[in-house]
């Protein structure tokens, strides 16, 4: 790798974060389908496993397995397992809104958010 980037290398995780982020928040402004708009919100969660994975991580640091004295520097397993977490969450909260998009299909036969009439009292 050149030397002028080499400096940059710690920079990409948060790079790679903000790009998913503002990708899928263009993407779930600009949607004109509920399904759509799942999907968008689900990479706007993955950015968010980037970022707990790009704040823990420490470069040359080894993974978090102590046998008999800690090393000075470790990977950070407590947000190891808040992306672990935040991977269940997302994964039940698409589950449920999926869920809640077919009930709309069959009560009202479009998942369209424009085509979707406001329910009368």
């Amino acid at each position: 790798m050149t030397g002028f980037l080499l400096p940059l290398l710690p920079l990409l995780p948060w790079a790679v974060a903000a790009w998913l982020f503002g990708v899928g928040l263009y993407a779930i402004v600009t949607s004109r389908h509920y399904v759509h708009l799942i999907g968008c919100l689900s990479v706007v969660q993955a950015s968010t496993y980037v970022l707990l994975l790009a704040a823990g991580y420490r470069h040359g640091a080894p993974a978090p397995i102590f046998y008999s004295r800690p090393p000075t520097l470790a990977v950070d397993p407590v947000l190891q397992a808040l992306v672990l977490t935040d991977i269940v969450i997302g994964a039940t909260v698409t589950a449920l809104l999926l869920a809640l998009v077919l009930q709309l299909h069959k009560r009202r036969g479009t998942i369209d958010p424009e085509r979707v009439r406001p329910m009368r009292r």
